[in-house]
């Protein structure tokens, strides 16, 4: 065995041991070291890159690496096999998809205007912003000899009287603390319950001296990204919000191959260990630190994620969501707890998982659809959602049909090989002057934060600006020469955004004719999407009258620069409206509201699915799109490139 110790750039280390010739990558992961690998270890993406202090690597070249990087001892860490004692400095941009956790500052009123917004719209749409949970209190006479009822009958009676529901469950997890409980309180006592039609399910008590406060939990699993809510059941406040990387992903950036990963020996529970004890769990304590709420006060949890995710989350195999014909094990479930998946909340907790209706699209779909209102207009809308796959919904309040496309992971900085999460170091929007090509930045982060990547947003920007200054032509290829556009020995073209002087991590920040290619596909897959599915209807994209774009991929999306590439559809830009994390704001909803669950369970039954790979001419029109703006430039007649002398 040999020892294997991964330093970072904060000066940290993690020491691991290894067989002579086990895969550098597949220890990184044994070990929990964040390692970028979304091309799961088959050499596609060059992301997992490392640096080799001292020992010995056997590892091949590869075109990712140049020859003096080769020699200055970069390596990709899935092409390395360990053959003795080695020192790894893995550098920030390696591991630049899961970055710090972050939490939001619950008083920037962007930060609560869409669920404010969510709330206010399901309110004028009829639907009532109420949950089943409740703070009730009750008194009991205390037992003497000529009143020897045991405690759990007292406390059942005491609560039927006070709710008027005869039928009263009382679980083990308040059973086992109930004679201390009721003694210390002196039998006065504040419950927390939840009301059906036909009983009360008592969750926990309280002295009536206790501020009591009933939490919930929501959370969005993305492929890429997490992000959650902690909310005051009783009154919907928004207690805190965090969001962090998908412990997933270096299990590879998509759900194919977190698919072909869980299938392998043991595969399935380490899916399953990445998405809840790496993430969820950690994301839950980092929360309720910075609200003053205990875990066990978490009553109630609702999950808006995609099929996939939804099947890794709970642990079942997700292998026939990969092949025909493409069933998932499940659409909906209301069989989940909290101690069935080990989850750090209350563990009678009950967890809601916005139903999917299709293979590729799941519940952070049918959630995000509630709340972006199509369904209650009586206009033609199209919802998007951009992630790393690219979902649609297209409809009004008569009806909605829905498809997916593979995006890939671009959208989320994957495949891109600076790109990133819209966390700290992110460029996420992007201007360059036509003249002199020096592009001006903001950055996520601190003022003064230095950029280490690209999340969407700036992608989209970058790429949009390369496009209409006249420094790539349509097909991606740099044509402009100068101090920031530059070849390398195969000549191959890339664009710097920030020199490694000024940037933040170990090598310039810069996009690429591959990264650029990757895009171009991406964004392609969104296009043709919205396309098949309008000309599926006869309709045209003339007579849609609002497009509702989400994603977590920035703090925003310049809709100009978006149809400037050709990845949303040619119309007056007043139509469009970005509405955020729609998956999390609709799981929001559906956590404090029962009929808005209700709602969604009634969208999803009632909206029809398109699997576009069986869809004729759809890859016709991929392939058309996969151009700046398009090959058929006649549907993108307000956009044009710079003659720059």
């Amino acid at each position: 065995m040999f020892k294997v110790t991964f330093k970072f750039e904060s000066g940290e280390g993690i020491t691991a041991f290894a067989a002579s010739g086990e895969n550098l990558l597949e220890v990184a992961r044994k070990t929990n070291v964040a390692i970028d690998a979304p091309c799961s270890g088959n050499t596609a993406c060059g992301k997992c890159r490392v640096k080799l202090l001292s020992g010995e690597l056997t590892s091949q070249k590869t075109r990712h690496i140049t020859d003096e990087e080769y020699a200055a001892g970069w390596r990709l860490a899935c092409v390395s096999k360990v053959e003795a004692d080695v020192e790894i400095m893995v550098p920030d941009i390696a591991s630049a998809y899961k970055g710090r956790m972050k939490a939001a500052d619950l008083s920037s009123p962007a930060e609560v205007k869409i669920f404010t917004e969510a709330k206010e719209q399901l309110d004028a749409a009829g639907i009532t912003l109420k949950n089943s949970l409740e703070l009730i209190q009750v008194s009991m006479e205390t037992p003497s000899l000529d009143d020897t009822m045991p405690d759990v009958e007292r406390l059942e009676r005491a609560v039927a009287a006070a709710t008027g529901v005869a039928r009263v469950r009382i679980p083990y997890s308040v059973l086992k603390s109930l004679p201390d409980k009721l003694r210390e309180a002196d039998f006065k006592v504040q419950c927390i319950i939840r009301r059906t039609t036909r009983n009360i399910f008592v969750y926990d008590l309280f002295p009536m001296d206790v501020k009591v406060r009933a939490g919930g939990l929501v959370v969005d699993i993305g492929t890429t990204t997490v992000s959650a809510l902690i909310i005051d059941m009783l009154n919907g406040d928004i207690l805190a919000k965090a969001t962090t990387g998908n412990g997933q992903i270096r299990y590879g950036a998509d759900v194919i191959n977190r698919i072909i990963e869980s299938r392998k020996e043991g595969g399935q529970k380490k899916l399953q260990d990445a998405v809840i004890k790496e993430t969820i769990n950690p994301l839950i304590h980092t929360m309720c630190r910075n609200c003053g709420m205990k875990p066990a006060w978490i009553y109630r949890m609702c999950v808006g994620a995609n099929t996939t995710m939804n099947h890794l989350l709970v642990g079942v195999n997700a292998e026939p969501l990969r092949t025909e014909p493409y069933i998932p094990a499940f659409f909906k479930t209301n069989a989940v707890f909290a101690n069935d998946l080990g989850i750090d909340i209350n563990q009678d907790a009950h967890i809601i998982i916005a139903p999917n209706i299709g293979s590729y699209v799941g519940g952070d779909i049918t959630a995000g659809t509630l709340v972006s209102m199509i369904w209650n207009r009586p206009e033609y809308s199209v919802f998007i959602d951009l992630g790393t796959n690219g979902e649609i919904v297209f409809g009004n309040s008569d009806f909605m049909m829905s498809c997916a496309c593979s995006a890939g992971p671009a959208f989320e900085g994957g495949d891109i090989s600076c790109g990133m999460r819209a966390t700290d170091g992110a460029i996420e929007a992007c201007s360059i002057d036509a003249k002199t090509m020096e592009p001006t930045f903001s950055v996520i982060g601190d003022e003064g934060e230095k950029p280490v990547g690209l999340c969407g947003s700036g992608i989209i920007d970058v790429i949009s600006e390369l496009f209409r200054c006249g420094i790539i032509s349509p097909k991606g290829k740099f044509v402009r020469e100068g101090e920031r556009v530059r070849h390398d020995k195969y000549g191959m073209g890339s664009y710097v955004l920030a020199f490694k002087e000024q940037a933040g991590s170990v090598k310039d920040v810069e996009i690429t004719e591959v990264d650029i290619d990757n895009f171009i596909r991406a964004k392609g897959a969104i296009f043709s999407a919205i396309q098949t599915l309008l000309t599926s209807l006869d309709f045209d994209v003339s007579m849609v009258d609002d497009v509702y774009v989400a994603g977590g991929i920035g703090s925003g999306i310049n809709m100009k620069n978006a149809v400037g590439i050709g990845m949303l559809p040619d119309i007056p830009l007043e139509k469009f409206h970005y509405i955020g994390n729609s998956s999390l704001s609709g799981a929001y909803a559906m956590l404090l509201s029962g009929e808005a669950e209700r709602k969604v369970y009634e969208l999803a039954q009632s909206m029809t699915y398109m699997e576009l790979s069986t869809t004729p001419g759809y890859m016709d029109e991929f392939v058309a799109a996969c151009f700046i703006p398009h090959t058929n430039s006649g549907l993108f007649p307000s956009v044009s490139q710079e003659t720059v002398d």
